[in-house]
């Protein structure tokens, strides 16, 4: 009778090591997701001046880095937008790609604003020196560790842009824009 409750004890501790085992290797490969960061942001001096009905123009410096290092990561269409306020100023759409373990990715562009936006942007950057603009980016990306993909996950980041009069961005030293994850009250 004592065998069977050594027998049973001993099945329980194999079977709690084995579920310590799986908690410990999923949380070593479980992949994390990209950091974003705008790493250069300018509005060109010919877009700040106000002409009526004139595009302006935003140029941008997106990094995106994949600090997994057995993992690669599989994006969708990113979609990039800037607000002032509610409103849209200009959104760019980055084809979808694939990005190597360890691997950073460099997307430099522009996007036209919106004329109506623009106005209202221009008028704060005139009124007040400064302006907040704010950038969203949403995709869905997929993981390959080990050669098996992972199912489709949600991306969506955003990050303060604080303008200064002189179309780039203010007050900061490095000048670098670390995208985070959406709160509740930002998401539409």
């Amino acid at each position: 009778m004592c065998e069977t409750k050594n027998l049973y004890l001993w099945l329980l501790q194999v079977v709690a090591l084995l579920g310590i085992l799986a908690i410990c290797l999923w949380l070593i490969l479980r992949p994390r997701p990209p950091q974003c960061t705008i790493v250069d942001f300018s509005i060109p001096q010919s877009s700040l001046v106000n002409k009526e009905g004139q595009n302006g123009t935003i140029l941008y410096n997106l990094e995106i880095e994949n600090t997994n290092t057995d993992s690669r990561i599989y994006y969708d269409d990113i979609f990039l937008t800037f607000y002032f306020g509610e409103d849209t100023v200009g959104e760019k759409r980055i084809p979808s790609f694939h990005q190597g373990t360890g691997r950073t990715r460099q997307v430099i562009d522009y996007v036209d604003g919106n004329p109506r936006v623009w106005k209202s942007l221009l008028n704060a950057l005139k009124s007040n020196a400064k302006a907040e603009l704010k950038v969203g980016l949403l995709t869905r990306i997929r993981y390959k560790t080990w050669g098996k993909k992972s199912k489709h996950h949600k991306l969506e980041l955003q990050g303060p842009l604080p303008v200064g009069s002189d179309g780039k961005i203010l007050g900061k030293k490095k000048k670098k824009i670390k995208l985070r994850h959406t709160s509740k009250k930002w998401r539409r």
